[in-house]
């Protein structure tokens, strides 16, 4: 990884974090999620409500990312009340779950994983903004593009194996090839029963909402350029099989129009997530 990475976040997390505090700015109440956690780690230049992935045309998109949080709050939130007691960020970015949800997460044990020098700017961030490193917050450096096991890292962080977790990944497969998100698959099922595992999956660009289909060619456009290409897209039967192959005992699929109707319904502004772009695989042990 080089130098140049290591004093600044990932573009993505950085926009995706922006994207639900500017939804606490300036999106109607009742807000889907109150995060303004991230507006503080990243602590963008001003003005940056006027960056071009600000602008009215990704409302979508903002809806999207807003919607897929707050499923996984809901989702961590349901398993912690049932005695689950460990909670895997897998592609952590700027997640806020632990600083937001205090009351929730200081009575289980949560794993950050990300790359090493992500990690280390956010540990860096959160002691700047006096929120601290809390005993039940971990952050795991994983260094993917060498080849480092995430799961070998995890256990080493003080993860136990032998106990139900919660895992998530949003905004990742993408980026992974088909052979890793197999893999990921995989690692997640061996987990005891009583464990889920929730991941978002793109759907292939054709089968996208026409209304967003331009927006996620230049998203992922933007990706190639940037050098983090999208590698993976899904129908949902391949993934729910990919799922089964893996030895999930359920899967299940949360399209992007169930999150409107669970999370959107009334609302008069017209924010609303789109239609088949990104979804949710929720697959349980």
């Amino acid at each position: 990884m080089s130098n140049q990475k290591s004093a600044e976040p990932d573009n993505t997390a950085v926009r995706t974090a922006l994207w639900r505090a500017l939804h606490v700015e300036i999106d109607s109440t009742p807000h889907i999620i109150e995060d303004v956690v991230g507006l503080k780690l990243a602590a963008p230049e001003h003005g940056w409500q006027g960056r071009p992935d600000m602008s009215p045309f990704t409302k979508p998109f903002r809806a999207s990312i807003v919607a897929r949080a707050r499923f996984i709050d809901d989702l961590v939130s349901e398993r912690a009340a049932s005695g689950v007691t460990q909670y895997v960020i897998l592609g952590a970015g700027l997640d806020t779950f632990a600083q937001r949800k205090h009351e929730i997460a200081s009575r289980i044990q949560i794993y950050e994983i990300d790359q090493p020098a992500a990690q280390e700017w956010k540990r860096q961030r959160l002691v700047e903004l006096g929120f601290g490193i809390p005993p039940f917050l971990h952050l795991v450096p994983v260094d993917f593009e060498a080849g480092n096991a995430w799961w070998k890292q995890l256990s080493a962080s003080g993860f136990d194996p032998q106990r139900p977790a919660v895992v998530s990944s949003a905004g990742v497969s993408m980026y992974l090839t088909r052979a890793a998100v197999a893999a990921m698959l995989q690692q997640v099922a061996a987990l005891p029963q009583g464990s889920t595992f929730a991941m978002t999956f793109i759907l292939p660009i054709e089968l996208n909402d026409p209304e967003i289909r331009i927006g996620v060619e230049r998203a992922a456009a933007g990706a190639k350029a940037n050098g983090t290409p999208w590698l993976s897209f899904f129908t949902v039967g391949e993934i729910l099989s990919m799922a089964r192959e893996a030895g999930f005992r359920t899967v299940g699929h949360i399209s992007s129009a169930t999150l409107a109707e669970r999370y959107f319904k009334g609302r008069t502004d017209g924010l609303r997530p789109p239609n088949s772009s990104e979804e949710f695989l929720l697959a349980s042990t």
